[in-house]
This record gives C-alpha cells, structure tokens and sequence, in this order.
C-alpha cells in the first residue's frame, strides 16, 4: 500500500494527508497553498529554488505551483525573484465576509478601545501559534502589531496562553513535549516547567495577563470567549503599552469589560454560525 504523503510547510512543519478511504486528498492544491504560505516578512520574494527550499519539495515541481498561480493572479515575477500579488488579499477578505466577522466580533473591539484606548483583538489557536482573526487599535508604536491574519507563538502571547491552558491536559503536555520556545524579549519565559505552571494558573484564574513577552512595549490581559455550549472557541484581549500601563492595573481597570466582551462575543456567534463553524475545533483537532 503506497503511504500517506506529506506536505511540508514554513519553518518545517509537515502537513499529513489523511488516511486513505477518509477524504480526497490533492497534494497539488496543499503544494500551491504551501507556496503561498511560504512567504512573510523575512521572505517577502523569493527564487524558485528558494521557494522549494521553504516547502521543501523539488525545483521541478515549485515551478508547476509557481507558474498556476502566477496565472491566476496570486504570484508576480519581477526581477527574476516570486512575489505576492495583491490580488491574494481576496482569499482572506472572501473569509471576512463570508463569516461576518466585522459584524459579529468587531463592535465589542471598538467598545473596549473606545473604553481604555490602546488595542484590542480576538484569535483562535492555529497549531503552535495564535491566529488573529479580528483587530481594533488606536496604537501608532513602532513595535510588533497585530492584525487579521497575523499569527504569534502562542508561548508568548496572553491569548495563546489563555487557549492552551483551555485545552485538555494530554493536550497541553502533547504541545509542550513538542515545543521548542525561543526568547523574544529577554522577559520570555521559555522554561517548559514554568511554562506549564503558567498554563495551571491560567487555567485556575480564567485570564491571562503578560508583560513584553512578544516584544518589549505590550502588556495584554486575555480571557477565553465560549459558546453557547460552554466550549472555548477563541479569546479576546485588551493591550497596551507597557512603560504606561502597570499589569496590575491593566487587570484591576479592564478585567470584568473584558470578560463582557467575551460573553457578548458568545452569545453573537448564534447569530453567525459560519464563523463559529469555521473557528471551532474540529473532532479531529481535538482528538489529538
């Protein structure tokens, strides 16, 4: 029996095809959304043997996803190097739109900015990382931002910390074991035992509040958002900068609007079910 193949993607991480007899599986498609995915900041264009090299497969077979999607508008070849066309911001405006994200998520952000000013954003985990699904800020620092789209270790960040600790213990010990934190400030904590005592006090206070974990300048307070059946599909939190904002008082000023805005967000997603759909952990997500 011929077996399952995988398709590598940034920094590594290997996307495996399901097992045969389950669903159809096109490693073309997952080859042409590993390119896309391939490229960031640190890698905003790109050679062809550079791609492969990101996604790991051959020259020969980069070049064929290359070219599709330069064709269709995705991709542009300038100055023999593979850059993102703007034309890629559909795929994720189509996704805003289709789950009605403005509309059920950003009026409780704008409600907490227009509250205490600074940020405010909502995520959901996304393997190891958080994924920024919603955001509203007056901040105009020179420092990491969030934005749709955007993705952060989850080690670092107060949402992520928030969403693991919420996750079953054979969970939390599975992302752990397989953790492997780097120092973003010299305030990160990237000692798995304290890591994990981290997550039991989450866990037990039901928020989570950090200081220039991510980068210097961010103190964030986060707290989980739950359905109507009472399972944490997401979180929200409420940042600002860190040399104004003592953690304390972050916590003693924003934690219960914080904790409405949660509730609020909540009980909206009856009204959305598509994105509650497209948010929510799958079976398969959580048997893992």
């Amino acid at each position: 029996m011929k077996r399952a193949s995988t398709i590598s993607r940034p920094g590594g991480r290997k996307t495996p095809a399901p097992r045969p007899g389950k669903v159809e599986f096109v490693e073309a498609l997952a080859r042409g959304l590993a390119v896309l995915g391939a490229f960031d900041a640190a890698y905003s264009q790109m050679t062809l043997s550079e791609v492969a090299s990101r996604i790991r497969v051959s020259p020969a077979t980069a070049r064929r996803s290359l070219h599709t999607l330069e064709a269709l508008g995705y991709l542009r070849f300038v100055n023999k190097r593979y850059v993102l066309a703007a034309h890629v911001l559909t795929l994720g405006a189509a996704y805003t739109r289709a789950a009605g994200v403005d509309e059920a998520l950003m009026p409780e952000l704008r409600r907490l900015v227009d509250l205490f000013g600074d940020a405010s954003s909502v995520s959901v985990l996304d393997g190891s990382n958080v994924l920024y699904i919603a955001h509203c800020s007056e901040q105009r620092a020179a420092r990491r931002t969030a934005g749709i789209g955007v993705t952060y270790p989850a080690y670092a960040t107060s949402m992520g910390r928030v969403l693991i600790s919420r996750l079953r213990d054979d969970q939390v010990e599975g992302y752990l074991r397989h953790l492997r934190p780097i120092k973003l400030t010299e305030h990160t904590v990237t000692d798995i035992d304290r890591l994990r005592q981290i997550l039991i006090q989450t866990r037990r206070l039901g928020y989570s509040a950090v200081v220039d974990q991510l980068d210097y300048g961010i103190t964030a307070l986060a707290v989980p958002i739950t359905d109507q059946t009472g399972r944490v599909v997401a979180a929200v939190n409420t940042s600002g900068y860190s040399g104004k904002l003592p953690v304390d008082q972050l916590i003693d000023r924003r934690l219960d609007d914080l904790r409405i805005a949660a509730t609020r967000i909540g009980q909206v997603f009856a009204r959305y079910p598509v994105l509650l759909h497209s948010i929510a952990p799958t079976m398969s997500a959580a048997a893992k």
